[in-house]
């Protein structure tokens, strides 16, 4: 067989290359950090790698989720705290009216008081969070939800349903609550409010409700008590909430100088003063409330002059009313408050949740792609001493020539 000193030169040659291409390609793996620089490094190990990034990236987009549903609930819960606080302040200038040793003159400046905290409410209503969207509107951002009609009454015109997001995989977290839940609702444990609608010339009074048992029969319902007659006979006849007459409690005579003490569903009610034809109290319970309406009654009975007893009256019941409302407003507020403060909690775990997933995950691609830079910096090693050992073996071929023999 005859070598040629072209085949010699060519096997030297493509040795020395075979040696400089793989101690290259370590040097890559060691400039990169990673052990599969390219797909065909590993085919089976790429392939997995790219559906666990994929997963990473999933993951760490719920993450970013989350950081957004927390900090439209943290602005929320804030803002459901300066409510709470102006239900609160609203509640004390109630208690601090029903002191008979006022003037009209105080109450006309508590009047101006509540003013304040009813335009503060408004504002606190139509907050925007930092995208521009209105916190309590639900789904719509186009105008303020709370907003005032020609009667100065201020009206909901958001949307009932809100926004929810995608916080993890399985979870779809809502991020707000609509503005009717929070500002016209009350919570199923709401106290029964009693709200009299009487003629300006009667002095009728009542106190109450009281809850006496809530096991009775028909617990929970609606009653109202209407008033008939004349001055020295007047009658009084309890309704259930569909107008008609409860069984036993039809004209019953009242005598205003000793009143009446109603006792209904496990429900009482104590009634006095001078009643008018047409007189009615209303009993519910659990019923929708509006926290502006509350308040706008509130500053009209301030309004109200109590130099006459039927004046006094009118104050007390509207009063006792208004207080009953902002009672159960303000726990329909902390209610609300207590489940933005749950979901937050649980935005916390999913978190912990997530993290630990994102570590398996990242500990997983490492076991795919990474490097080992032991046996890497091994390998580079190895790889130099064969490239250098192949251009020592170049060098010492070109001086076998058969030109030399001659």
């Amino acid at each position: 067989m005859r070598i040629s000193t072209l085949t010699m030169f060519e096997s030297s040659l493509s040795s020395m290359n075979r040696q400089q291409g793989a101690f290259m390609e370590v040097g890559k793996q060691m400039a990169s950090g990673r052990r599969v620089v390219s797909p065909s490094d590993d085919p089976q190990a790429a392939s997995r790698a790219v559906g666990v990034s994929q997963s990473l990236a999933v993951t760490q987009q719920y993450a970013d989720s989350r950081v957004s549903a927390r900090n439209a609930m943290s602005q929320e819960e804030s803002v459901l705290n300066s409510v709470s606080d102006a239900l609160t302040s609203a509640k004390t200038l109630m208690v601090q009216a029903g002191n008979e040793t006022l003037s009209d003159a105080d109450r006309s400046s508590m009047r101006s008081q509540l003013q304040g905290i009813y335009e503060a409410l408004i504002g606190q209503a139509n907050t925007t969070d930092g995208n521009g969207s209105y916190l309590f509107g639900g789904i719509k951002d186009n105008a303020p939800p709370f907003r005032k009609n020609a009667g100065d009454e201020v009206e909901y015109h958001g949307a009932d349903t809100v926004r929810h997001q995608q916080v993890d995989a399985s979870r779809q977290m809502k991020i707000g609550n609509s503005g009717r839940e929070v500002f016209f609702g009350v919570h199923h444990g709401a106290d029964y409010v009693a709200e009299a609608t009487t003629d300006d010339s009667s002095s009728l009074s009542f106190s109450g409700p009281v809850v006496e048992d809530t096991s009775a029969a028909g617990y929970g319902e609606t009653f109202s008590v209407v008033f008939s007659g004349t001055p020295n006979n007047w009658q009084y006849s309890v309704e259930d909430g569909s107008g008609n007459a409860v069984s036993g409690m039809s004209n019953i005579a009242y005598d205003p100088e000793s009143g009446a003490s109603i006792q209904l569903n496990g429900v009482s009610l104590e009634l006095d003063g001078d009643p008018a034809s047409g007189d009615t109290i209303e009993v519910s319970k659990g019923q929708d409330q509006n926290i502006f309406s509350s308040l706008e009654n509130a500053m009209k009975a301030l309004d109200t002059s109590t130099e006459t007893a039927a004046g006094k009256a009118h104050l007390d019941n509207a009063l006792s009313t208004v207080s009953r409302q902002l009672d159960n407003s303000l726990d329909n507020v902390l209610t609300t408050r207590a489940s933005v403060g749950a979901r937050l909690n649980e935005l916390d775990v999913l978190d912990k949740v997530g993290g630990n997933r994102s570590v398996n995950y990242e500990a997983e691609m490492s076991d795919l792609v990474d490097l080992d830079y032991a046996k890497a910096v091994s390998d580079y090693t190895l790889r130099q001493v064969g490239l250098q050992a192949s251009q020592k073996a170049f060098v010492d071929m070109r001086g076998m020539s058969l030109f030399q023999m001659l």
